[in-house]
């Protein structure tokens, strides 16, 4: 997305936040779709389980775009069906050389019980060091949140991690909203 100047547009959009801790994985989702400086609607649905539910992937971008992703690594989940690190990168790989994928504007974020990855149409395949991993405009108040929570916050499992992260997010980033969805793997 590129603005007149040459400049990237600022990209404003949801929250998603995964969490692996204490033996447990949650990925969550707000609802809220914004189209520039409004509120088209508040009960959008970001997630999506894979692999009979053993794999949960969210987006933050553009739903066509998001949809398609998802298509295409269930496939990648299909070639591959126990090794979701390969899966990744060749989406990852493929996202970054097909032309027509090229084109899409979204980041994704894949969980299982045991792995979390970023994966975006740079090539980019992210695992984070800390098992806190989130996408879109609120994802620096979510990250805050969680990493705070699981470093004080002993009595929390990833799920309540999640939830509240996304609610701390939805008071501070005003493309994000309280309305969640949380998968709990």
């Amino acid at each position: 997305m590129k603005q007149n100047n040459g400049m990237p547009a600022v990209r404003r959009s949801t929250t998603v936040l995964a969490v692996r801790h204490k033996n447990q994985c949650a990925i969550g989702a707000d609802g809220q779709v914004s189209f520039d400086d409004t509120i088209m609607k508040a009960t959008a649905d970001k997630l999506r389980t894979l692999a009979d539910g053993k794999v949960a992937v969210g987006f933050a971008g553009g739903v066509a775009d998001a949809l398609t992703l998802f298509d295409r690594f269930e496939e990648k989940l299909r070639i591959h069906p126990r090794d979701i690190r390969r899966a990744a990168v060749e989406l990852a790989k493929e996202w970054r050389m097909d032309r027509a994928l090229r084109r899409l504007e979204a980041l994704l974020v894949v969980a299982t019980r045991k792995e979390l990855f970023l994966i975006s149409g740079q090539g980019d395949v992210i695992e984070p060091d800390d098992g806190i991993l989130a996408i879109g405009s609120g994802a620096p108040y979510a990250t805050a949140a969680a990493r705070a929570m699981v470093r004080h916050g002993k009595a929390m499992d990833a799920q309540s991690i999640v939830i509240e992260g996304l609610q701390i997010a939805a008071e501070i980033c005003v493309y994000t909203n309280d309305n969640l969805q949380v998968i709990k793997l």
